[in-house]
């Protein structure tokens, strides 16, 4: 598989209590001295010392990061009243005392240090040489809900949180084998932020996981804040405006994808999960597709890519068709076209332009500002704008019907980071076919359908299954087969279990004899 040579700036210098090699003491008062100097000027992080039997503890935690509650209840609540310290080890602690299920032991501070700024409460015994490490997680998040990007009328409504377990868990809850393999990381010097990779054994190729695992182990980077940063350091061609690889905030979507050989990450900190590989349709499928009835859908995909032509195309046809091939235009049209540019004082390219633009700052707006007030700016903004540019004489009645429907084009593409890369590649087309014409236009496509053929992600074409062709595949391409004639994985992905279900013959009409038969 192709590999990426970009990697991320190796760091070099540290400051001097990041890390440390010495190892627990059996001086509680001398390893809270060195850890209370590690953690200097935060405020967060709490220090809870108290009387175990006899001899002196500490719990140490972030505030806010857990679950006050579940430390008292299964862990200081035991100790404060049944533990007898002189004859206590670290084994006993772990199997009788304190009643979390996710426990651990360490003997190095840098450990102690790294388990409290993920979360985890860490207890430490005067005499013992060894910390106790237990997972009481809580604090404030947000709960699954209905995802805000990729809304659906039938189909289910939850959604990823920010919260990686949570994340992991709804995937599980998905597909409850023991084939789904998760593994974890974590990634950023300062942020040392958890990373989930799942694939489905036996269906993931091996060598698409290990690729995987060597593109994250190459970044060395001081922090990451959303999936959008792993993005950029493993995709095939950053160069390209093209996304290679999909998020999604979806569960299932994530789950019908490593059904099919593909490796999902998931970010701690972001509701977004990475899908790859990535192909070029791939982008304008939609989860609901697949729960409704396939004639249905059939007919909206074939929309949907149709509008996608649509939306990259039609201004710069538009520019050329008026601009050079006039008599293309009929007579009567050509004429209604003419006297409304009569008044205008700008060519066809800069009239164009202008209403792209604006358009184009119309939507950002309506995205930045608040829900309802965006949504206002959005619809009556391109509605006031448009009618008085017409009525002032610096547009076309024409161009604002050209613009609008292309922007009506590019909401149908489900995928927003397709969707806007669609968006920003109709301004070359624009100025191709306002120097070349239609010519211009062509050259354009042209341009981008070689750029397309020639992308790869994790070894999988972009452009598959077109380039090159499977007739197999383009069964969930353009159209949508039932369900019972998908007997079998892409085979593009998949490298061992390839079949999905057993072969199925048409289903038939119940014969008229069983009509008035119940089952």
């Amino acid at each position: 598989m192709k590999k990426i040579k970009r990697v991320g700036t190796k760091k070099t210098t540290s400051l001097p209590n990041d890390k440390t090699d010495k190892d627990i003491q059996a001086n509680l008062q001398a390893n809270l001295e060195l850890l209370k100097d590690m953690f200097k000027d935060c405020s967060d992080i709490v220090f809870r010392t108290f009387i175990a039997g006899e001899q002196k503890a500490c719990l140490i935690f972030v505030d806010g990061f857990v679950d006050t509650a579940s430390i008292e209840l299964h862990g200081l609540r035991q100790l404060l009243e049944e533990v007898e310290i002189e004859s206590i080890t670290a084994e006993i602690l772990k199997e009788r005392v304190i009643s979390i299920s996710s426990i651990s032991e360490t003997a190095e501070l840098d450990k102690v240090v790294s388990n409290v700024l993920k979360g985890n409460t860490v207890l430490l015994v005067d005499g013992l040489t060894k910390a106790i490490i237990y997972d009481a997680k809580g604090g404030e998040r947000r709960t699954v809900s209905e995802p805000q990007t990729e809304p659906t009328v039938r189909g289910p409504r939850e959604g990823f949180t920010e919260k990686l377990r949570v994340n992991t868990a709804l995937i599980r809850h998905k597909i409850r084998s023991n084939r789904l393999k998760i593994l974890s990381k974590d990634i950023g010097e300062e942020t040392q932020t958890g990373i989930a990779i799942l694939y489905v054994e036996g269906i993931a190729a091996p060598e698409l996981v290990e690729e995987v695992m060597s593109r994250l182990d190459r970044i060395k980077i001081d922090g990451i804040l959303e999936s959008g940063y792993i993005e950029e350091f493993i995709e095939d061609s950053p160069w390209s405006m093209f996304p290679q690889i999909q998020n999604t905030e979806r569960p299932d979507t994530v789950a019908a994808n490593l059904l099919e050989g593909r490796v999902a990450i998931i970010v701690d900190g972001t509701p977004f999960v990475l899908i790859l590989p990535a192909t070029f349709w791939q982008f304008f499928q939609s989860s609901e597709d697949y729960y409704g009835r396939y004639h249905i859908y059939i007919f909206l995909r074939l929309l949907r890519i149709s509008f996608v032509f649509i939306a990259l195309t039609l201004p710069g046809i538009y520019t050329a068709v008026t601009t050079f091939h006039q008599e293309m235009i009929p007579t009567t049209l050509l004429f209604t076209i003419a006297a409304s540019r009569e008044a205008i004082p700008f060519p066809m390219l800069i009239e164009v332009l202008i209403m792209e633009l604006s358009f184009e700052a119309l939507r950002e707006a309506g995205v930045r500002l608040p829900l309802v007030v965006g949504q206002a700016v959005g619809i009556l903004g391109a509605i006031v704008i448009g009618q008085a540019a017409v009525e002032a004489g610096i547009v076309s009645a024409p161009t604002v019907i050209i613009v609008s429907i292309t922007g009506i084009a590019s909401f149908t593409i489900p995928r927003f980071n397709m969707s806007i890369s669609i968006r920003m590649l109709r301004f070359p087309l624009i100025i191709l076919g306002s120097m070349f014409g239609l010519y211009g236009v062509i050259i354009g496509i042209l341009f981008i359908l070689t750029h397309l053929c020639k992308l790869r992600s994790y070894g999988v074409p972009y452009f598959w299954p077109l380039a090159p062709m499977s007739f197999k595949a383009l069964k969930d391409v353009f159209l949508r087969v039932p369900w019972w004639a998908m007997n079998r994985r892409p085979d593009q992905l998949v490298k061992g279990d390839n079949v999905r279900q057993a072969a199925h013959l048409i289903p038939s009409p119940p014969n008229a004899d069983d009509e008035g038969s119940s089952s």
